[in-house]
């Protein structure tokens, strides 16, 4: 090792050690990639040794190097017969190289050249030596099925992979990973890291020799086409890991009708996948193949299934697997404006990577034309340039290979219709409402409806009959760390976060339009799960949810941060600014009263805020939930962005609100599990939060108000939605003068109310939601008569099939009688007293209780309208008017009515981070 102020080492900046004359032996983008780390970090590269060029194109390595002015050699070979060529020796000895690193090098480099260095040769090794040493070693890791993988940095030496171990790092190896998958995300990033601490480390004296060891050494040859023919005398997971270890290269094959296909793109992730298609027959295979919606299903000789995404004929045409009897999709898409320049683009890409094409036309094959597995990756990542980061992976290209079937792969996924296509969907099928309802009713998580763990169930309940509409599958804690991880790895890892926030807020008003188009389905499923009457539903439940999407959706390219002047550090200057931040994964916790309605007011938000997220249904309303689910799919939000887990809060809420990689809450439900969410959250990593609780909203009426509409907005106050309404008026005073006369004019109104199926458009009141909040409401009533209150009319169930319940007036209520402090969420009206003119008093008893969600005052006098309004200690204040939300105005309680807004800009601002930045010039 050289010393400190020796000739080859030098004081880099901060007091970091550099190299002198490094020389870099290797290709590829991972070559590229070291190279510019180890410059930038100030050592000195005195030459870079790469392979020639091939059809014109200079490897990405030597371009770079050339564009720095660094020597660049391309030698076609070191060695003839195993000895090295002095001329090119010499060559690289002329240069004085202190140190050989060698990336990626698939040459053989002669000893003469690895010995030179005084500090020696390094080399990469994308596996965990000893294990898996030869020049296939990720596809090995794969095809064993190894549970860790990792990669190597070692000394090298005249032995194949043997040298002396320098530094090594491992990762987790995915159920699912690829040869792909697992270097673009570790052995690629880290292993560009890993070499640069490696020379770190040299330059520092700190660079460890260890032996490496010959216990559990293995040595595998390369993978060649010839040798990856699929052994079906086997598992399914080996048959899996077989595929997934070949994928791209050399692939794994089979003999079927009459031809050699290649399978790739394998998972064993075939939960709720049902063997139904049309058989492939497979010679040696244990069953035959079977070619679904959603590909190709494969069974191992332990009966168990796979998946097989994509098939390679024999042609060399890549197709979707579930296109194999059917052949690619006949119809081509029209282009609109945008997509046609998009098209022009990605033209102008395929002729700079493709410089032999004199003309890109549409029947241009990409890889006829030249094209090796480097310029997969160039395109890859010019896409993502061009497509405002639209991520395609390498198989992708191997799909589409002509430039015009690439544009409709392109077109395709940027609207969407490549996700839902993957997807498959179990339904329950109803005739109802002259429609043909298709319900979802398993798990949504990582963009597949799935069964909950231990395929556990339960049943959801039409409240109009109490019959079973069907199962729906219950989540469990493991399910909850499933979604969690799903959404993790999207936010981070995903589509979501690299796509500009305009084209967000495109899939946002995309999937508005889906609602909009979907608009009676949504609200017959309201009226069939929850009992919320249909004419309501389709106005209110849907209507406002599809307008909360689209409200949000304009915002997502408008939340912005500020530059703020601060005191500059003479005699250098200084700016600062703050930028809004989507927080990570969010929980967000809905009632069921609003089951769709809820789930927009906050997804909406969140979504727009750039967020991905968790949803928990109410457990006794979920189906509305899960065809949203649906819906995202097929308005090309990406996998894992949203996730909609139905069960209980005690497991999934309580899993959520504990979850350490959940970094927001927000919830909407009682006080007393907001006090337990709250709590949760603050034990298990301090998780934001937002809380929409209990109410008991007064409404002050004066007798000097427009009686007839006090009458009818006192009415809609409290039997709206059949009184299932967080902002309902839970107790009405009315001012002395007018109060029988009101009372009268109610009773006479609550008469002509029909009560009956909510699917019939006279109907304005349907049954309650679920059979234990109708004996809630049973209980609740006769407390108020017990304690004294005057029943007029309603306070029992209605005696016919399913959950209704009476709409229902009490007078005569005193302040200290239970119902005139406890929430009834229920059509009942709670009315009292207050003397003429005393306004004042009135205000006092109004604001005795801890809640304040809402409240509301009809009067003609504008003075007195605005004092009470300034008085009222509550989120929301109606003047004249009751229930009048929208989806610009902010949400949201006081007191133990919970904090935080749903709706309106500042909505946004319970799903951001602000984070300050400050320059110094």
């Amino acid at each position: 090792m050289g010393r400190i102020g020796s000739p080859e080492i030098n004081l880099y900046l901060s007091g970091q050690l550099i190299l002198n004359k490094i020389a870099v032996i290797g290709q590829s983008l991972f070559g590229q990639e070291v190279y510019c780390h180890l410059r930038k970090e100030g050592h000195e590269v005195v030459g870079v040794f790469t392979v020639p060029d091939k059809d014109g194109k200079a490897d990405p390595l030597g371009l770079e190097a050339e564009k720095d002015g660094v020597p660049v050699f391309k030698f076609p070979r070191w060695r003839v017969k195993g000895q090295a060529l002095p001329e090119v020796v010499a060559k690289y000895q002329a240069l004085g190289a202190e140190l050989n690193v060698l990336p990626f090098c698939s040459q053989f480099i002669p000893m003469e050249v690895i010995r030179a260095p005084s500090h020696g040769s390094i080399i990469y090794h994308p596996s965990l030596l000893p294990r898996h040493r030869g020049a296939s070693a990720i596809n090995w890791t794969l095809i064993h099925g190894d549970k860790k993988g990792g990669f190597t940095i070692f000394w090298a030496d005249d032995g194949l992979d043997t040298g002396d171990l320098l530094l090594q790092k491992e990762c987790e190896i995915l159920p699912d990973d690829t040869v792909s998958t697992l270097y673009n995300r570790f052995l690629f990033p880290e292993g560009i890291k890993g070499m640069v601490q490696a020379v770190r480390l040299i330059a520092e004296g700190k660079a460890p020799r260890l032996p490496q060891p010959e216990e559990g050494a293995t040595y595998e040859g390369i993978q060649k086409k010839e040798t990856a023919k699929i052994n079906w005398d086997q598992s399914a997971e080996a048959i899996h890991n077989w595929i997934r270890g070949n994928d791209k290269v050399p692939g794994a094959w089979t003999e079927a009708c009459g031809q050699k296909l290649t399978f790739f793109n394998s998972t064993l992730n075939t939960a709720g996948l049902l063997p139904e298609g049309e058989d492939l027959p497979i010679p040696g295979a244990h069953r035959p193949g079977v070619v679904t919606k959603v590909g190709l299903i494969l069974f191992g000789n332990d009966d168990r299934m796979l998946l097989v995404k994509n098939i390679q004929l024999e042609d060399g045409k890549m197709i979707p697997a579930s296109h194999f009897f059917t052949g690619a999709e006949s119809s081509a898409l029209e282009l609109s404006e945008e997509e046609l320049v998009m098209a022009e683009a990605v033209r102008s890409a395929w002729k700079r990577i493709l410089p032999s094409v004199l003309e890109v036309e549409e029947s241009t094959d990409f890889f006829k034309s030249g094209a090796a597995s480097v310029d997969v990756v160039r395109l890859v990542e010019e896409v993502k340039e061009l497509c405002d980061g639209l991520e395609l992976e390498n198989e992708d290209v191997y799909m589409a290979t002509t430039f015009g079937d690439f544009i409709q792969l392109l077109v395709r996924k940027l609207r969407g219709g490549d996700e839902a296509s993957e997807c498959i969907i179990d339904y329950v099928e109803k005739a109802v409402n002259k429609l043909t309802l298709q319900m979802p009713h398993q798990l949504f998580i990582g963009g597949m409806f799935v069964d909950a763990e231990g395929a556990k169930t339960y049943e959801t309940i039409n409240p109009t009959d109490g019959n079973v509409i069907c199962q729906v599958s219950l989540a469990q804690v493991s399910d909850v760390d499933k979604a969690v991880a799903a959404a993790k790895d999207a936010f981070e890892n995903g589509l979501w976060g690299k796509i500009s926030a305009r084209d967000r807020g495109r899939l946002l008003y995309r999937l508005a339009d889906l609602m909009e188009q979907h608009q009676e389905e949504l609200a017959t499923i309201e009226a069939l799960d929850a009992g919320a009457v249909y004419t309501l539903a389709l106005k209110t439940h849907v209507g406002m949810s599809i307008q909360t999407f689209r409200y949000f959706a304009g915002w997502c390219d408008k939340i912005q941060g500020s530059t703020i002047p601060i005191n500059h550090a003479r005699p250098n200057r200084n700016l600062t600014l703050t930028k809004k931040e989507p927080i990570g994964v969010c929980g967000i916790v809905i009632p069921w009263n609003y089951p769709l309605m809820m789930l927009s007011w906050k997804t909406a938000a969140c979504l727009a805020a750039g967020n991905t997220v968790v949803i928990k249904p109410a457990q006794v309303t979920p189906l509305t939930a899960l065809k949203f689910a649906e819906l995202t799919l097929k308005a090309g939000i990406p996998k894992g962005v949203v996730n909609i887990l139905p069960g209980s809060g005690l497991l999934v809420g309580q899993r959520l609100s504990d979850h350490p990689d959940v970094r927001k809450i927000g919830f909407t439900g009682s006080t007393e599990v907001g006090k337990h969410i709250m709590k949760s959250c603050a034990l298990s990593n301090v998780k934001k939060v937002s809380l929409e609780l209990g109410g008991k909203s007064p409404l002050i009426i004066f007798a000097d108000c427009d009686l007839s509409k006090a009458v009818q907005m006192g009415m809609s106050s409290v039997f709206f939605n059949k009184g299932e309404n967080c902002i309902a008026a839970g107790r009405l005073f009315v001012e002395d003068s007018i109060h029988d006369q009101f009372v009268q004019k109610v009773v006479e109104e609550v008469k002509k109310m029909k009560i009956g199926n909510p699917l019939d458009r006279d109907t304005n009141h349907g049954p309650q939601n679920h059979q234990a909040h109708l004996r809630k409401l049973v209980e609740y009533c006769q407390h108020g008569v017990e304690e004294g209150a005057t029943l007029v009319c309603g306070g029992h169930q209605v005696p016919r099939p399913g959950f209704f319940f009476e709409p229902t007036v009490f007078t005569d209520v005193e302040d200290h009688m239970f119902i005139a402090k406890e929430e009834s969420f229920g059509p009942i009206m709670i009315i009292s007293r207050f003397a003429d003119g005393d306004v004042d008093t009135v205000l006092s008893r109004a604001n005795a209780t801890e809640f304040g969600l809402a409240s509301g005052v009809f009067t003609r006098d504008l003075n007195r309208a605005l004092y009470v309004s300034d008085r009222l200690e509550a989120g929301t204040v109606f003047v004249n008017t009751y229930n009048k939300t929208d989806v610009a105005a902010p949400f949201g309680g006081f007191k133990q009515s919970g904090f935080g807004k749903d709706l309106g800009e500042v909505a946004l601002n319970e799903y951001l981070r602000v984070k300050t930045v400050t320059f110094e010039y």
